[in-house]
This record gives C-alpha cells, sequence and structure tokens, in this order.
C-alpha cells in the first residue's frame, strides 16, 4: 500500500469570486451612500478585477464592500491583490488581481518549513504550482496541515487529495 499523502495547493474558485463581485456590485447599486458617484465593480480580464468610483473615498468604500462579500462566499483574502489607483479624468480607478497557485519560492518556503519543525520522515515535493506532502502515518500529516495554518506564508493555502 501506498504512503498516506495530501496536496497544499492554492486555488479559488472562480464561479463564488463571481457571484461575490455581482453581489457587490448590485449593493453599489442600491445603496444610498454609493448613489450618484459611478461606483462599479467589474472584471477586467480572466483575472483581474476593476473597481471605479468619482472619489478615492468610495472607491476605498467598494472595494471595502467587495472583500466583505469574497469573505462570506469563504474566499481568502489573500488571493485578492489590490493594485495601486490610477486617475483618468473624474473616475478613480483600483485593478485588483486574483492570485492562484504556489510558486517555486513559495513551495521551496512552505517545503523547508515542513522539513524544520514538521515530524520526522514526512517529505514534501513541489510539483508544478501545488505541493505534495507525503508520510508513513496519517497522524503526521495532520500534524503538518496544523502546522501550515499555523504559518502565514502570504498567500491561501487548501489542503486536498488526502488519502
Amino acid at each position: 500500500m501506498a504512503n498516506p499523502s495530501f496536496d497544499v495547493v492554492s486555488k479559488i474558485d472562480r464561479q463564488e469570486v463571481d457571484n461575490a463581485l455581482n453581489q457587490a456590485a448590485k449593493e453599489l447599486a442600491q445603496r444610498y451612500d454609493f448613489r450618484g458617484t459611478g461606483a462599479s465593480v467589474t472584471w477586467a480580464g480572466e483575472e483581474a478585477i476593476t473597481v471605479a468610483a468619482e472619489t478615492e473615498e468610495r472607491c476605498s468604500a467598494a472595494i471595502d464592500v467587495f472583500k466583505e462579500k469574497l469573505i462570506k462566499r469563504g474566499i481568502s483574502l489573500k488571493a485578492f491583490e489590490i493594485g495601486e489607483p490610477a486617475v483618468s479624468g473624474k473616475t478613480y480607478r483600483v485593478t485588483g488581481s486574483l492570485v492562484q497557485g504556489i510558486s517555486k519560492d513559495k513551495g521551496k518556503e512552505i517545503s523547508k518549513v515542513i522539513r524544520d519543525e514538521g515530524p520526522k520522515g514526512i517529505q514534501a515535493q513541489v510539483q508544478d504550482d501545488q505541493l505534495r506532502v507525503t508520510g508513513k502515518k496519517k497522524d503526521d500529516l495532520q500534524d503538518v496541515i496544523s502546522l501550515l495554518k499555523g504559518h502565514d506564508f502570504g498567500i491561501a493555502l487548501q489542503f486536498t487529495n488526502y488519502r
């Protein structure tokens, strides 16, 4: 029998992000404090979202509304990076991007933490944009999961394919 293993991934459900975006756009259209400010939240490509408003304060408030909707949908805010504001005419625009996948550097950092602080006999391998963790005991793998949840790597981590 093969050793127990699990995958560490950083993925987001695009449908849930789309639902959060639609809820935020609806709230911006209905709320009294956003009337007449031109506040909007829209897709700006496959992995980017644009938030626009007439003033910087309203743009910031619209970002907060969108973040609130992401949290309610169970999406980590670490998966959404906000860019620099750009002013064009009367409109403030902020483009944020959705971050998915574990980079090689982050993968090495995570595997180093597992090697240094995790139980003995656990191995971590970087595979493309995910990390495969294997060990002899399932209890050790659960200890690794709680170890990784306790660290902040700057990205949203999910643990899948546990067998």
